[in-house]
């Protein structure tokens, strides 16, 4: 898959399925009886979304490798982390491991928004999507951070509160995607200096 728009589509519509796949999930599987069906269907639509995120990580390498290897590769990382933690969790939900999902949630959340600071750089420095945009991601991907180390240290309700910011740019980059995909790149120091030291990327 190496159409740019495709591919941006591709994301749109995975980062949308992944919003409500995770969040539709938590919800059955912490709400329903242990070992009830409502439980199992949970806990597989948390599994997905780790699908989910994994791919999203794969499919926007190509995008940003151009301009800076290291984020891109960072960025696959991120969202492989991001995906195998919340997994753990899932899977933990289903012998009632709450405590387990909680910190497997807030520690794969802190993981996510700090390695997306640099994914937003680059989205504001090639100007692969509107400034604004890139800009509000590395906001919320800042608050989304420091609300999940806050709950980690007992600090009850940050992650929810702080999570906000961060999730409307992810419903608005999608919809972005969706809509217009990525701009065309402008050449950008990291891009120049890529091709000046091929090592270095």
């Amino acid at each position: 898959m190496k159409n740019p728009r495709t591919i941006a589509r591709s994301v749109g519509v995975l980062m949308l399925a992944a919003f409500l796949l995770y969040g539709i999930g938590t919800s059955l599987a912490t709400s329903a009886a242990p070992g009830s069906v409502t439980l199992m269907i949970g806990v597989v639509m948390m599994l997905l979304n780790t699908v989910a995120v994994v791919a999203i990580g794969a499919l926007v390498f190509p995008i940003l490798r151009p301009h800076s290897a290291p984020v891109a590769t960072g960025y696959a990382a991120t969202r492989l982390f991001e995906g195998a933690l919340l997994a753990v969790g899932a899977v933990a939900l289903v012998s009632g491991a709450v405590a387990i999902n909680f910190v497997a949630y807030n520690v794969a959340m802190a993981g996510l928004g700090i390695g997306s600071l640099f994914f937003c750089l680059v989205l504001y420095r090639a100007r692969l999507v509107p400034r604004f945009l890139a800009g509000s991601g590395f906001v919320g991907y800042a608050a989304f951070a420091t609300g999940s180390v806050l709950e980690l240290f007992g600090v009850a309700g940050a992650g929810l509160w702080a999570a906000i910011p961060g999730g409307l740019f992810e419903l608005a980059f999608a919809t972005w995607l969706l809509v217009r995909g990525f701009s065309a790149p402008v050449a950008i120091p990291v891009a120049r200096e890529a091709r000046a030291h091929p090592l270095a990327g």
